[in-house]
């Protein structure tokens, strides 16, 4: 296996600015992703390498853990039974079948009564680790939210490279003691933004330090795997900047589940905006010029595959990141719809496997475009089954082909150049904590890219 070092990128010549605390600089085409490391550079195209099909873990939201509590856990400490009918009010509250209500396991401090959802994350990197025993894990991807609950910078007094060590490498030790040349290709989430620029840099240079992880300097990149003729284009997004630049509105559903009208609900001044902090707000139109990046990426790849893979979810059966969904649909699909294989997000902290058949926003002839939800790294969450019911109705181009909500898990991805498909399978790991890798979906779709 290959050095992190090696893959080439083709990234845009814009710089992410950090308001001044740090200058960085982007990587042109074909420069390797780190030039201190330059002598240790081998392509993949230049392993031997007798297997054609490229495979690789997907997880998200993987950066939560009891012991970086959010501040309201220590400063409105709510015990094992007050913190499980909080949720469940919220749950009815929301719209949604009380039937369907679950809650993830439950963590008690030690010496109190104060409690917190447990979190999954060590359990799916065991997981993980299991499933790689068995199946080709060439590399991995980390679909953002790399660190709960305020990134890196966070106002807590504690340790950032600690805070990193323990969130982002700790849960996948395991795996890395396994495939000690496997290397995690991550994306940022919005709570990778939340504390700052500074929080977003910090994270960007630790991953620098560590062999098993690359993150751009610039937070949105580039790279390929495989042999040539046989290779994959991955486009990583930064979907938190492209976000900030525009109106997301928060609006609560109806109560069947379905939206409200934006129009309407505008015009009556009810619809407020889900306001993007200052610090993530696109400075010299960076965001923009991410989008240009894409495109004439997309176009211009010689690739056989192009993935697309970023944070937010294009469409969900979440219920609460619909709108979010909406924007991010006209900033993203003419393109994927176009060009790419597939999209992968987190965000959603759950499994599900959608499609779009592309009607919305551009005539092809091309098969429905895949779009893959591995956010249940750490957290669980529900589905809001009337939404999905009311969204299933209302969008022709949309397709839920399955989902599981409450579970801790991730997808093992695998591109088979000998038939021209791509396979999905999700697994999810037990409450216990064990580790213990189950199957429960699988998929295949065939290649719709030039």
């Amino acid at each position: 296996m290959k050095n992190k070092s090696s893959v080439l990128l083709s990234s845009s010549l814009t710089v992410l600015a950090l308001s001044g605390l740090l200058t960085v600089s982007s990587c042109s085409q074909n420069v390797g992703i780190k030039e201190k490391n330059s002598q240790q550079k081998q392509t993949l195209s230049e392993v031997e390498n007798t297997n054609v099909n490229i495979s690789f873990l997907a997880f998200g939201d993987g950066g939560y853990h009891v012991d970086y509590p959010k501040k309201k856990v220590i400063k409105q400490p709510k015990n094992p039974a007050e913190l499980v009918a909080k949720a469940k009010r919220k749950w009815l509250e929301n719209g949604r079948p009380l039937a369907e209500f679950d809650h993830a396991p439950v963590y008690v401090y030690p010496k109190s009564n104060t409690a917190t959802e447990q979190g999954g994350a060590q359990a799916v990197g065991l997981a993980m680790t299991e499933v790689c025993r068995h199946k080709n894990c060439q590399f991995a991807i980390q679909l953002g939210d790399n660190i709960y609950p305020d990134g890196a910078d966070a106002s807590d007094n504690k340790n950032n490279t600690k805070r990193m060590d323990d969130l982002i490498l700790a849960p996948l030790k395991p795996l890395f003691a396994e495939n000690k040349d496997l290397i995690v290709y991550s994306a940022l989430g919005n709570h990778d933004w939340k504390s700052s620029r500074l929080g977003v840099a910090m994270q960007i240079q630790w991953m620098d330090k560590h062999k098993n992880f690359h993150l751009d300097q610039q937070g949105y990149y580039s790279y390929r795997m495989g042999d040539k003729g046989n290779e994959v284009e991955f486009f990583v997004l930064d979907t938190n900047m492209l976000l900030s630049g525009k109106n997301v509105y928060d609006l609560p559903l109806n109560p069947d589940g379905s939206e409200k009208n934006l129009a309407r609900e505008l015009q009556e001044g009810n619809a407020e905006i889900d306001a993007a902090k200052t610090h993530e707000l696109p400075i010299k139109n960076e965001d923009e010029k991410q989008l240009a990046w894409l495109s004439d990426g997309l176009a211009n790849s010689d690739a056989k595959w192009k993935i697309v893979y970023g944070h937010h979810i294009l469409w969900s059966i979440g219920g609460t990141k619909y709108n979010q969904g909406h924007v991010l649909r006209r900033l993203l699909l003419p393109m994927l719809c176009q060009y790419a294989d597939a999209y992968i997000a987190g965000h959603e902290h759950d499994l599900e496997m959608i499609t779009d058949d592309c009607s919305a926003f551009a005539e092809t002839n091309r098969p429905p475009l895949p779009l893959i939800i591995s956010g249940a790294a750490s957290k669980m969450r529900g589905k809001h089954s009337p939404f999905a019911a009311q969204q299933a109705k209302r969008y022709p181009q949309y397709e839920l082909l399955w989902s599981q909500s409450f579970v801790w898990g991730f997808a093992h991805i695998d591109i088979d150049n000998k038939q021209n498909k791509l396979d999905v399978e999700f697994y999810t790991t037990p409450r216990d904590l064990s580790g213990k890798a189950e199957s429960v979906a699988q998929f295949s779709f065939v290649k719709r890219s030039d």
